[in-house]
């Protein structure tokens, strides 16, 4: 199910955002992001997320394209129980280089990435939730998911669940996110 504008709300609401047939293109705001501590020493909570409630197991999955320019410049979906407990994970510009990219968050935030053999014009990620496990995986073409990251986040059975976009270095990036959707599943 693709979220509804009526479910659906912004955390930290973008300057230029649209809706249109499906797609939603943002354009981020200079100096956001999610970070908690871990190396830099700073906490960042005002990155972009347009975030739904999701109960229980769910399957999430999201196409982005994004005109990536800046240092971290990242776009990609989160999963959120609060400020300290969360997951965010796509596509992050790290030395001029698309990088698949999964931050989890428990208080610390920890990060990986794993680099892309060229920077493709397109990214599709998937996000599963099995009860405390959450499964992470990216795709080139849409078909072929290879996983990154199985971790465990939480077993709160409520959490939001959306789109993320954030410029911690730039001044601000635009990109489109389409093909999303949140199937629950048992």
């Amino acid at each position: 199910m693709p979220p509804t504008p009526s479910a659906a709300h912004w955390y930290n609401e973008p300057p230029q955002w649209s809706e249109e047939d499906g797609t939603i293109s943002v354009m981020s705001a200079p100096k956001t992001d999610f970070w908690r501590k871990t190396h830099y020493g700073f906490i960042r909570d005002n990155g972009h997320f347009y975030a739904q409630a999701v109960e229980g197991n769910f399957v999430a999955q999201v196409k982005i394209v994004g005109q990536y320019k800046a240092l971290y410049d990242q776009a990609g979906l989160m999963v959120r129980l609060d400020e300290t407990t969360w997951l965010k994970c796509g596509v992050e510009l790290v030395d001029d280089v698309q990088q698949a990219s999964v931050v989890v968050t428990r208080d610390f935030s920890d990060w990986s990435v794993i680099p892309m053999p060229q920077n493709p014009s397109a990214f599709w990620l998937r996000v599963s939730r099995f009860n405390e496990a959450f499964e992470v995986r990216y795709s080139l073409d849409g078909q072929n998911f290879q996983m990154m990251r199985h971790c465990y986040l939480t077993e709160e059975p409520s959490l939001e669940v959306g789109i993320m976009t954030a410029t911690p270095d730039g001044d601000g990036f635009s990109m489109e996110f389409s093909e999303f959707s949140i199937q629950t599943v048992s």
